[in-house]
């Protein structure tokens, strides 16, 4: 899309087009779009039209229902904050008594808008121009324009002494290509100026892959890493007066609306206790693992490791934790496929699933090797026991 045809959808055409690819939307997209053609939509205007209303309904589980009047672009929706995790960070910022934003590469305006409607005043500012007039857009729909503007410009010529506090997001995805960057000074802005603002700006809080190198933390900030619904989503670096602990891990659980939240905190550099495995084994969430935050969760859970470098935990109790998930451990034994059929021929286990850590082994292809055969489920574990590969049959511990 560029910024003509965006135009376009933003005049009453455009949004009755919109609204009928929204009735089509998540169909057979050749069906889709003879239906509006023979609704009189001129093809261009069709395309686009429909390519929104699919962005539309995939970033419902994003946004929720606000989603359904924003305008997308595939590689921004990507990048974009959940608004979960959006919203609890614009009210922590709001708590820590910031009342201006510079959200730098504000992308869709995600986080901008989260912020907004938590009171503060935002300014935007985006490279892209096309993306750039979808947040100002973004900001008009959910009637939040006279709290967050957007200009189109250079995110590092900002002048970031007009407000308190600096979010930023670093593009790390390559125009044109949507590719994913791995070097952190190739991001858009480059890791250097982020950096060095976070030293200028008392409140900054930047956005970052949840694979960053620990190496890359500047000292005394906050590394807190987000999960949802144990999937690793995010993390951030909260800046000078925003720190609060060296690291965290935010776990957050969405249900029915509702918004469970676990939060762990510690150095990030303490080490756990090795032991035998015990009866019950705990798989961490990704946000403690990231969070280099396993020793802390040991602790809390009276476990202990059996690998030093494998992230499961062993305990005798089965605890309840928002950080991990538990599992009853029946039975240990080393990797050997033939011993491990046998077993589950003679427990006729015929449906499992398997987690790994610690282990070269392909899941799918074991499950083939395994020829499983009974009425029975269980959960493999492949890892290590003090460098050993190692296979434990276990069931899930109800929450």
């Amino acid at each position: 899309m560029d910024l003509e045809q965006f135009a376009a959808l933003r005049t009453p055409e455009g949004s009755a087009a919109l609204d009928a690819a929204a009735r089509v939307a998540g169909g057979d997209p050749l069906t889709a779009a003879a239906a509006l053609r023979s609704a009189g939509v001129p093809a261009g205007l069709a395309a686009a039209a429909l390519t929104q209303a699919e962005l539309r309904r995939r970033a419902v589980r994003k946004f929720g229902p606000a989603a359904r009047g924003m305008f997308l672009t595939r590689p921004g929706l990507e990048q974009a904050t959940r608004g979960v995790v959006a919203r609890r960070r614009a009210a922590r910022l709001r708590a820590a008594g910031v009342a201006t934003l510079a959200d730098l590469g504000c992308g869709l305006g995600a986080d901008a808008l989260a912020a907004a409607r938590a009171g503060i005043r935002v300014y935007g500012v985006e490279a892209d121009p096309l993306t750039a007039a979808m947040a100002a857009a973004n900001a008009e729909a959910t009637g939040l324009a006279d709290l967050f503007t957007v200009e189109c410009g250079d995110a590092t010529a900002f002048d970031v002494s007009r407000v308190d506090g600096v979010f930023c997001d670093p593009a790390r995805r390559k125009a044109g290509t949507g590719r994913r960057i791995f070097d952190p000074n190739a991001y858009s802005p480059p890791w250097d100026f982020v950096t060095e603002l976070a030293e200028r700006v008392p409140r900054t809080v930047v956005k970052v892959a949840p694979g960053l190198d620990h190496a890359l933390i500047p000292a005394g900030a906050e590394a807190e890493w987000v999960s949802v619904d144990g999937d690793l989503v995010e993390a951030a670096l909260w800046c000078g007066a925003l720190a609060e602990v060296p690291r965290r891990a935010t776990v957050l659980r969405e249900k029915e609306g509702n918004v469970n939240a676990g939060q762990l905190t510690g150095s990030g550099d303490a080490e756990a206790p090795v032991g035998r495995p015990r009866r019950f084994l705990y798989d961490p969430d990704p946000a403690v693992v990231r969070a280099h935050l396993v020793a802390e969760l040991a602790g809390d859970l009276d476990a202990t490791l059996a690998d030093p470098s494998i992230a499961y935990l062993y305990g005798d109790e089965a605890r309840p934790t928002p950080f991990a998930r538990c599992l009853e451990v029946t039975d240990v034994l080393p990797f050997s496929l033939k011993r491990l059929r046998a077993l589950l021929r003679e427990r006729r286990v015929g449906r499992v699933e398997i987690l790994k850590r610690g282990s070269a082994l392909e899941p799918e292809k074991l499950r083939r090797d395994l020829k499983l055969a009974g009425d029975g489920a269980a959960s493999l574990v492949l890892t290590r026991v003090a460098g050993a590969p190692t296979v434990l049959l276990c069931h899930p511990v109800p929450v």
